[in-house]
């Protein structure tokens, strides 16, 4: 529209010139320049990285999916349904089956995909970038990814046959391969400008090879995306610049999206979402999403009292039992009803609801092995009374209880780390509320994304505020998070004190593995469980380890899951051709924006 606009506008002042008596010919009347069209939004605060092997948070893949292309993208087919396409390579290709049962893969790229410098993008920058990515050396978040390529981690089995043709082999067969293809971590890089570890941090240094380039970067304010020209797809992008301001303050985005200053924001202040849905009816959005909200506790955490002899595994199986009494404590109800306001679902397991069973019951729906209700904890309003008197009870056996008051006098103090946002402090002031009331003291501690990130990642808290949303659409992306070597075991399960502990068990014979360990280390039976799960080709058993695996890892107290996700964004009327997945991107590549009328 704006450049019908503009062409309007030019034919006027032709026939303007004409009507004085001007004779210049047309070729000498000046063109009309058609701005950029540009489109502000807010998602976040300063992103922790935007290197796409070290980025786990999704405000960061958003970006990053705007920048680089990798061999497969999510899309929206003619009817509006998301769908993993072919990107980079010519197509998504069968895999072979090799006589040990590995699975190989040969992609061909295809012709004229270029860096944002003006060089070719290769398979060697493919293989590169996956070793890199899967190395110990970079201990990469999400590192993990490659476990199921043959030869991980540090001989992992991706070559570039060619400049043209990878060659990957997986140690079997991977439903979700397709998926992880489309996922940053697997985005290319180019071996000659990561060598420095500060090329992801400003416009001069950063090469990428997606739709669009950074333009400029001021820290803490805004990112500014420009057109990539070299991008082998520029012609299907619609918007030649994108502003992702930055700020982690609900009250701000709200101003600005109603002063039309941005088009779009991903959060709005809890106390207002009533109102905003009232007021804006078609641009406040609430969409599906595949995650959870939880808290999460640091496993090395001391919680019992000064007086306690318990040591060693009988210290951590009270504190085990501590943890999940607290999670009694909490009213899910009230925390989706009254804060969240947005459709959220209370959880009574980590598994999102939103994946399925191969019998295409809900996954979430199955676990926990009870029959009254689902998951691990009765969540119902009708259960509150009883789950908060069975609490009681059993934190009775570790701390002294003043019948009179109804308090506990001698658990030791804790803190709840968070990062800033209204839903996050109001959920933490609920928690600290919940747990006053029994005579447990929290305090709140608020930190900045960007240091909260890391603060946790470092196992430098006690409680946490945590969330997970799905990375593809299978169940075990929730569970192989928290074997010991991931960089996102932000609970610090199998390090530390933990690794030690020798107190789970696993059998692992009825589904076709003969592995049976007593009162074994968190290595020795969650890890070697999630890598039996990747290698497991038999469907049923895959997903009956799966369970077993949340069981194993809910049995901790360490995951607490208040509800599950819903993706609340408000977005300009104006604004066509957006679109978000499951997993929380959004993408604006091929948005317009309608003129005003």
């Amino acid at each position: 529209m704006k450049k019908t606009l503009a062409l309007v506008l030019a034919l006027c002042m032709v026939f303007a010139l004409c009507a004085c008596g001007k004779t210049a010919a047309p070729a000498e009347t000046p063109a009309e320049e058609v701005a950029p069209a540009s489109l502000a939004v807010c998602l976040a605060s300063e992103p922790d990285t935007l290197d796409p092997a070290l980025n786990s948070a999704v405000d960061g893949a958003t970006m990053v999916a705007h920048l680089f292309s990798g061999l497969a993208k999510w899309s929206q087919n003619e009817e509006g349904a998301l769908v993993i396409v072919s990107d980079l390579a010519k197509e998504l290709v069968e895999g072979v089956v090799n006589e040990d049962g590995t699975v190989t893969y040969t992609y061909t790229l295809r012709d004229g995909a270029k860096w944002s410098d003006g060089k070719d993008v290769t398979a060697g920058d493919f293989e590169f970038a996956w070793k890199r990515a899967a190395s110990e050396e970079l201990a990469a978040d999400y590192g993990y990814m490659f476990e199921i390529v043959k030869g991980y981690p540090n001989d992992l089995a991706v070559t570039a046959k060619d400049d043209k043709t990878l060659e990957v082999t997986l140690n079997n067969a991977v439903a979700y391969w397709n998926e992880l293809l489309a996922f940053p971590t697997y985005y290319p890089v180019r071996e000659d400008v990561v060598g420095s570890e500060a090329w992801a941090t400003a416009p001069e240094t950063y090469v990428c090879n997606g739709p669009y380039t950074i333009s400029k970067w001021e820290h803490n304010s805004v990112i500014v995306l420009e057109k990539n020209a070299n991008y082998i797809d520029a012609d299907t992008v619609t918007m030649d610049v994108l502003e992702f301001y930055l700020s982690d303050d609900a009250t701000a985005m709200q101003a600005n999206f109603e002063n039309g200053a941005w088009l779009m924001i991903d959060d709005v202040p809890t106390n207002e979402i009533a109102n905003l849905k009232a007021k804006y009816p078609t641009e406040f959005v609430v969409a599906g999403q595949i995650g959870t909200y939880y808290v999460c506790w640091n496993v090395n955490e001391n919680l019992l009292p000064e007086t306690s002899t318990l040591t060693g595994v009988e210290a951590e199986a009270a504190e085990a039992e501590i943890r999940n009494a607290i999670a009694l404590l909490y009213d899910r109800n009230y925390i989706c009803e009254e804060i969240g306001q947005a459709g959220q679902v209370p959880a009574s397991s980590f598994v999102a609801m939103g994946m399925t069973n191969p019998d295409g019951t809900e996954f979430y729906k199955t676990a926990g092995g009870n029959e009254d209700f689902y998951g691990y904890y009765d969540v119902s309003v009708e259960a509150l009374e009883g789950n908060f008197a069975s609490a009681v009870e059993t934190l009775k056996k570790y701390y002294t209880y003043d019948e009179a008051t109804g308090m506990f006098t001698d658990v030791p103090v804790l803190s709840y780390l968070y990062n800033t946002s209204d839903a996050h402090k109001a959920i933490g002031e609920y928690l600290q509320s919940a747990m006053a009331s029994v005579g447990i003291e929290m305090s709140l501690v608020n930190q900045e994304w960007n240091t909260f990130l890391n603060t946790r990642k470092e196992g430098d808290y006690s409680v946490a505020r945590n969330g997970w949303l799905a990375d593809y659409n299978d169940p075990i992306c929730f569970l192989d998070m928290w074997v010991s070597a991931s960089g996102n075991n932000d609970v610090q399960y199998g390090r530390g004190e933990h690794a030690e502990l020798a107190m789970y068990s696993i059998d692992l014979t009825p589904y076709g593995v003969d592995y049976v360990v007593e009162n074994g280390t968190w290595a020795e039976t969650y890890d070697v469980l999630i890598s039996e799960i990747k290698a497991c080709t038999d469907t049923e058993n895959r997903y009956a380890m799966m369970h077993l695996a949340e069981d194993l890892l809910m049995s901790t107290g360490c995951i607490v899951p208040l509800y599950f996700y819903t993706d609340i964004y408000m977005i300009d009327d104006s604004i066509e051709g957006f679109f978000a997945n499951p997993l929380g991107y959004k993408y604006f590549m091929n948005c317009t924006v309608a003129a005003a009328e």
